[in-house]
């Protein structure tokens, strides 16, 4: 057996007992459970603790106390790996391989503290270490992941052996687990730390490393999914980390991809690991924010509003700041996309009061709030006060890239009032399209609110061209004044922008896409340059929307006895879907051909594209195409 010693098994359970305390919302508890303890498990803990302050909370200063818990962590397990070595007993599991478990935690962990420090020493440290990898692996899962069971469907994980890292294990097949080869399950704390430990640690690198592509990881996340899948079905620590990097990784997949291939099956996923840890520790605000999120992308925002609201509320606890500020967060961002400005406004201004990331940010987003609200006075007293804020706010000396674009934005508008007819005036009094509305917060509406910002874009001088199904053709513009009117190509290019992806949600595609070619095409940008890449992104997901869409009418009309035919074939739509594919994948080509290095925000659109490409290839896979 493994080095089941009952002070071990006490320790662990001891440890456990603090991140119980962690799960519930109430850090403080946990950093007091797990101080004064010498033990890897319980300086892990505080590792975690001050990783998860710093990470949630973009929090610098405390990389410093997780980097001296976790090393303090890394050498205590190594210690115990030798001596369980020494000892040399037998077992199902070679002696120490728990330690070993807990180790790859802790070097995995330092390589992520390094790296939010900006530094790919980290990266490399983690990547040195995949040799405990591929060991570990081999010994916890000679017959791959087949017969363990993840939270979604409550069947068993089937592996594909396609990917380097799969080819690399030799730890998948393609065939259905045979009955010889079912799971052994775990008998016990330790054994239960070793399998969740090594379905979670060994495959979270890859799987992070598989989000950018990065050293030939790419073609692994499906592999790596599988495995965080199996991990989060466990009852230990690490099923409830792996839970929440699943639910980071649907939840932003839903905000980001802009199409899903099944997108019902992601949303019943997410749901399943919530459901699962929610249950365990419903005063959780990491659950609480994914429960609000799965409501929000199953376009039930209200819902969504509730539940942060309720999240928040005072006889709830909230020790855990790092975690309640992402409730705040979301409940913003999800208020925003209500066009509930006031609310929304509050919300992004508490986040400064809570939180130091980027403060100019904030402001300026509550500034376009404000001004979508016509209250012009409290938005100039809030874009005054951003160059301040971004003056303090560095990363190795650089600005961030939202402020980056922030400074340009703010040029401009005040390039835009010296043309006007009060030149001396303040510049927020030529902004026409709110600062407010320039975000991704269109696509997961209600038609309703959709047709509303159709309404004031298309109000805007100059008039639009095609005219809008939304918005009756007597809408009244503008002033005309150069003060009031669209008079850039960057201005008719956002313009055009948010109105394809509002005509868009609101089903009208052939106005969408006159309107998102126009921000494609559009020439003489000079600030906005990343107005062309985003808009042949939200060009291809309108091309896979559509097929979507038309797919379900056809359906619909099928249901009702309805014969009807999809471009020559009778009740069936596979040609469409294939040349949909095919024109998404060469409009995303296009985006990324119109990017550079030197592109606001490329790195967002890089991400973004690479979902879709995704999502894609996995529609290719279930058309047959």
């Amino acid at each position: 057996m493994p080095d089941l010693s009952q002070a071990n098994v006490a320790l662990l359970r001891s440890a456990t007992a603090g991140f119980d305390h962690l799960f519930s919302n109430d850090i403080v508890s946990a950093r007091t459970h797990f101080a004064g303890k010498e033990d890897p498990f319980h300086l892990m803990g505080l590792g975690v603790c001050a990783f998860l302050e710093a990470a949630l909370g973009m929090e610098a200063g405390l990389m410093v106390e997780a980097t001296r818990c976790l090393k303090l962590s890394e050498e205590g397990t190594r210690r115990q790996i030798k001596a369980a070595a020494a000892r040399g007993t037998g077992g199902k599991y070679p002696p120490g391989l728990e330690w070993e478990i807990v180790n790859a935690d802790a070097v995995v962990l330092l390589g992520f503290t390094q790296a939010l420090g900006e530094s790919y020493m980290g990266y490399l440290q983690c990547i040195a270490h995949s040799k405990f990898t591929k060991y570990v692996y081999k010994t916890v899962f000679p017959n791959g992941l087949d017969g363990y069971h993840t939270p979604s469907a409550g069947t068993p994980a089937l592996s594909r052996n396609s990917s380097f890292f799969g080819r690399w294990t030799g730890a998948a097949t393609l065939a259905p687990p045979s009955p010889g080869l079912q799971a052994t399950f775990p008998d016990g704390p330790v054994e239960e730390l070793i399998v969740s430990g090594t379905a979670f640690g060994g495959f979270l690198f890859i799987f992070l490393l598989s989000l950018n592509g990065f050293l030939g990881f790419k073609h692994d996340r499906k592999l790596a999914l599988r495995a965080l899948g199996v991990a989060a079905a466990r009852q230990d620590v690490h099923s409830i980390f792996a839970g929440l990097v699943l639910m980071t990784y649907h939840g932003v997949v839903l905000l980001m991809s802009g199409y899903q291939a099944d997108e019902a099956h992601i949303i019943r996923q997410y749901k399943a690991i919530v459901d699962k840890i929610e249950a365990r520790y419903p005063t959780g605000a990491l659950w609480i924010l994914n429960r609000a999120k799965i409501l929000r992308m199953s376009y039930d925002a209200e819902g969504a509003i509730r539940t942060l609201q309720e999240g928040l509320k005072p006889e709830r606890p909230h020790s855990f700041a790092q975690a309640d500020t992402l409730l705040v967060f979301e409940l913003a961002w999800t208020l925003l996309a209500q066009r509930r400005y006031q609310e929304a406004a509050e919300m992004f201004i508490k986040i400064t009061e809570i939180n130091s990331w980027s403060h100019g940010t904030y402001y300026f987003i509550a500034a376009g709030c404000h001004v979508s609200l016509g209250d012009r006075t409290r938005a100039r007293e809030l874009f005054d006060a951003i160059p301040g804020l971004i003056d303090k706010r560095k990363i190795s000396g650089k600005d961030l890239p939202t402020e980056v674009l922030i400074k340009k934005k703010l040029e401009f508008y005040r390039a835009k009032q010296k043309r006007s007819a009060a030149p001396d005036a303040h510049f927020v009094d030529c902004i026409q399209i709110s600062p407010a509305d320039v975000w991704n917060t269109h696509s997961r509406v209600s038609t309703s609110i959709a047709e509303a910002h159709i309404a004031e874009w298309s109000a805007l001088a100059p008039g639009v061209s095609p005219t809008s199904p939304s918005t009756p053709s007597s809408s009244s513009a503008s002033p005309t004044s150069p003060a009031y009117t669209l008079d850039t190509p960057d201005e008719l290019a956002l313009r055009a922008l948010l109105l394809g992806v509002a005509h868009r949600t609101a089903g009208h595609w052939d106005t969408a896409r006159a309107f998102l070619g126009d921000a494609l095409a559009r020439q003489g940008i000079r600030v906005s340059t990343w107005i062309p890449g985003v808009a042949g992104f939200e060009m291809a997901v309108l091309e896979l929307k559509e097929c979507e869409g038309r797919e379900r009418e056809t359906q619909e009309k099928a249901e009702g006895g309805i014969e009807v035919k999809v471009d020559g074939e009778r009740n069936g739509n596979r040609e469409a879907w294939v040349r949909a594919l095919q024109k998404a994948s060469a409009l995303l080509d296009q985006a990324m051909r119109t990017t550079t290095g030197t592109t606001d925000l490329s790195s967002r659109l890089d991400s973004r594209v690479s979902m879709l490409r995704d999502e894609i290839a996995l529609k290719g896979e279930i058309v047959g195409a």
